[in-house]
C-alpha cells in the first residue's frame, strides 16, 4: 500500500524540512479563505465580529451589487443597509438576533459545529433583485464561547422568498427551522435516503433522462418515476434539479 501511494509524491512535492519562518505562515489562516475562495463559485467572507467588519471578502460579480471585493470589506456591514430590499433587512436584523440567542443554547463545546443558513434579497448594479442565500459558520470562538471569527458562503439560493432559516448541526441528521410567523425554532430530522434514492440522484447528476436510468439499474422508467415522485415527497420539492441542489447542499449524497 506504501508503494502505491509513493506513486503520488517525487522530490518536487515532498517536503521534508520546515523552518521557523514556514510555521509562522499558519498564523495567517486567511490565506485558507483565500484559496477555497479560488475553488467555489461562491462569494467567501470572512467577519469578524471583534472589529464588526469583514477581514476578507471574495471576488464575485454576482454577489458585490457592482462593487469591487475592496470596497465591500471597507463598507462591511453598510453593504446591506445600502443594498438589501428593506423588507429583507428588517428580516436580516431578525436573524442576526434569533440566531445568536440560538447558538448562545448550544453547549460551548459543541457551538463550533453548527452553522445557520437563510436567502435574502439585494438589489445589483442593474438594480434587478437578486435572492441570494448566506450560509455561515463559526471559525474561531472566545473563551467564553462567543463567536470571535466566522466564514460565510454567499450563493445563488436554491429557493423562491426570502427567509428559509435554518440551523444544521455537523455529523448529524437533525436540523431546526425558524418560524417566521409564530417567532420559534423548530427541531426536524433530516429525510434518510435509501440507496435507490442516492443511485438516482447519482445517475440523474450526470445527466441521464429517466429512460437512460432505468437502463442503467435494470427497472422499467415507470419504476424510476415512481422512485422520483416518492424522493420529491420525501425532500419537499417540486423536481430533480432542486431535488440534487437540495441534497447537495446539506451533503446527503
Amino acid at each position: 500500500m506504501e508503494e502505491d501511494i509513493d506513486q503520488f509524491f517525487s522530490e518536487r512535492n515532498t517536503v521534508t524540512q520546515l523552518t521557523e519562518k514556514d510555521f509562522a505562515q499558519t498564523g495567517n489562516y486567511l490565506k485558507v479563505a483565500e484559496a477555497f475562495a479560488r475553488l467555489t463559485y461562491a462569494s467567501v467572507y470572512v467577519i469578524n465580529y471583534q472589529t464588526r467588519g469583514f477581514e476578507f471578502v471574495s471576488d464575485n460579480p454576482l454577489f458585490l451589487a457592482g462593487l469591487t471585493p475592496a470596497e465591500v470589506q471597507e463598507m462591511g456591514y453598510a453593504f446591506y443597509f445600502r443594498h438589501v430590499v428593506p423588507e429583507d433587512l428588517e428580516l436580516l436584523l431578525k436573524i442576526n438576533e434569533v440566531g445568536f440567542a440560538f447558538f448562545e443554547n448550544i453547549p460551548v463545546s459543541e457551538r463550533i459545529r453548527h452553522s445557520i443558513t437563510y436567502d435574502f434579497r439585494i438589489v445589483n448594479e442593474k438594480k434587478t433583485t437578486v435572492l441570494i442565500n448566506h450560509r455561515l459558520t463559526p471559525i474561531y470562538l472566545t473563551e467564553d464561547g462567543k463567536i470571535w471569527k466566522a466564514m460565510c458562503l454567499v450563493s445563488l439560493s436554491n429557493n423562491t422568498t426570502s427567509g428559509n432559516i435554518a440551523i444544521d448541526k455537523q455529523g448529524s441528521s437533525a436540523y431546526w427551522e425558524y418560524d417566521l410567523a409564530h417567532n420559534r425554532w423548530n427541531a426536524l430530522e433530516r429525510a434518510k435516503l435509501t440507496a435507490r434514492d442516492k443511485e438516482i440522484l447519482q445517475l440523474s447528476s450526470q445527466g441521464l433522462s429517466i429512460t437512460q436510468i432505468a437502463e442503467k439499474i435494470y427497472v422499467s422508467a415507470d419504476t424510476v418515476k415512481f422512485h422520483r415522485r416518492k424522493l420529491f415527497d420525501k425532500l419537499g420539492v417540486q423536481n430533480i434539479t432542486e431535488a440534487l441542489a437540495y441534497t447537495t447542499s446539506h451533503k446527503m449524497l
